[in-house]
């Protein structure tokens, strides 16, 4: 397993890691995900650290806080083994301190996800939304508490706009708060809005992205072909309308591209969509998600080759869609890079 920088930090992360978003499966997303359970999530850590995925990521909201439970029983006795990633943020319930980023309830957060972990310490702290009702120096300064006191090593966020991350950065600068070392952000061959605004302010700011449903929220897994209905037991059909959306069109030709591909490689669509991303500028992690052992064993096959020029080419041809403003004019100017100089994926 490759090992990257996480952004500008000192932390090293595997360029492989695994969303625990399958654990406890509880509520109408999680509960379609997969239900996995202590003993399953145990053999799931078993192989995942065989093959040197260290990393696992979850939040308070998944399976209403199970799916910390189980992760955190799955890597007990082996906690120095590995690298712990949690959110908040987002609701928890219907309560005024149930939500959102404010002082009380970042602290309240972190306490509640080190005693369903059952670790003293979280490796990635991250801000599952940003928080426009509370300001910026309460959530850094608070961060910044808890990095102090040993309870969060490292912070990051997700789902945040360009702006919003750095308003973020410029007032951690002003302060002297720990700056955000990661940005969880939706990346896939069926969804690269990413490239436009938010990558290349990771590239500047040394920010490494973590990317979320590399498989385009399930579309990318092999199963769904032009011309042929969605299986009946694909979890799109419960989930479709919480993810990101993605036309019919585009998705059978990245499709089809990366069924070509498939055949020419020997591999899975699943691994050729996955190994592109781990090809692109800032990515320090691709976070991989599995019902049970055998769909994790091909997800890791991911890794340990690579696509050749001209396969990369032909997927970012059939993946291309046209920028949006204010980046469309600079997109037809020849030799105009948004990236300048050139970054690779190992940060």
């Amino acid at each position: 397993m490759e090992y990257r920088q996480l952004g500008a930090s000192g932390l090293k992360v595997p360029a492989l890691g695994f969303g625990a978003g399958t654990f406890g499966g509880q509520g109408p997303v999680f509960g379609a995900w997969g239900s996995t359970d202590t003993q399953e999530a145990r053999r799931l850590v078993d192989i995942c650290v065989d093959a040197g995925i260290t990393l696992f990521d979850t939040a308070d909201v998944y399976s209403a806080g199970a799916s910390e439970e189980v992760l955190g029983e799955a890597v007990k006795g082996r906690r120095d083994q590995v690298l712990i990633s949690t959110k908040a943020g987002l609701p928890t319930g219907d309560g005024p301190g149930e939500y959102g980023t404010s002082r009380s309830r970042l602290i309240t957060a972190v306490e509640n996800a080190l005693r369903r972990l059952g670790t003293d310490h979280i490796d990635l702290f991250q801000l599952h939304g940003f928080d426009a009702a509370t300001p910026v120096e309460e959530v850094l300064s608070t961060l910044d508490q808890l990095v102090r006191s040993g309870k969060v090593r490292y912070t990051g966020v997700s789902n945040f706009a360009g702006w919003q991350l750095m308003k973020s950065l410029s007032v951690a600068d002003r302060h002297g708060f720990p700056r955000y070392a990661a940005h969880q952000v939706y990346y896939s061959l069926v969804g690269r809005d990413y490239e436009w605004e938010l990558m290349p302010l990771g590239h500047d700011q040394g920010v490494g992205a973590i990317v979320w449903s590399p498989l385009g929220w399930g579309r990318l897994t092999g199963k769904l072909r032009r011309g042929r209905p969605l299986p009946a037991g694909s979890r799109l059909h419960a989930t479709a309308d919480y993810g990101p959306p993605v036309e019919d069109a585009h998705l059978y030709d990245v499709v089809d591209a990366l069924d070509e591909i498939a055949q020419e490689t020997g591999r899975t669509v699943p691994q050729v969509a996955i190994n592109w991303l781990l090809r692109r500028p800032t990515v320090s992690t691709v976070l991989i998600g599995a019902r049970d052992e055998q769909q994790l064993r091909q997800n890791i096959g991911a890794v340990g080759w690579e696509l050749t020029a001209d396969q990369i080419a032909r997927l970012d041809a059939a993946s291309h869609r046209p920028a949006p403003y204010p980046y469309f004019p600079y997109e037809r100017q020849e030799g105009f890079a948004l990236l300048n100089p050139p970054m690779t994926a190992r940060n």
